[in-house]
């Protein structure tokens, strides 16, 4: 992957539709990405939105993502080593309160579809 790319998809009409940067991690030091599933309780509206606000902050995350099922969130996060994963691990998530466990899986590799197609509706 270049350190850098981008492009620009443009509507039939020839109007911008989105602009799209893709960021080598490497050069921004996350060379080492991580999927860290995390349980919250008590379950409820403020302690979710508490959570995703705070987390969406950490230097370490790059989404954030809201959950139904097992697990309350996912975190993307993006950190220079393994020692950084582990020191994310343990410094900043088991030391909140309202966070009950969580699950690290390390990103190996990673493939997106640059142009998602728009899907049929539902019948």
């Amino acid at each position: 992957m270049p350190h850098v790319r981008h492009g620009l998809n443009r509507r039939p009409s020839g109007r911008r539709a989105r602009q799209h940067a893709e960021i080598d991690p490497a050069v921004l030091n996350r060379g080492v990405q991580a999927m860290v599933a995390v349980q919250v309780r008590p379950l409820s509206r403020d302690v979710i939105d508490a959570f995703k606000a705070s987390a969406a902050k950490m230097p370490e995350v790059l989404s954030v993502f809201v959950l139904s099922g097992g697990d309350d969130f996912l975190l993307h996060v993006g950190v220079p080593d393994l020692d950084a994963l582990h020191a994310f691990l343990l410094d900043r998530l088991s030391k909140r309160r309202e966070v009950t466990g969580f699950r690290s899986s390390v990103i190996f590799q990673q493939v997106g579809n640059p142009a998602p197609s728009r899907l049929a509706p539902s019948s």
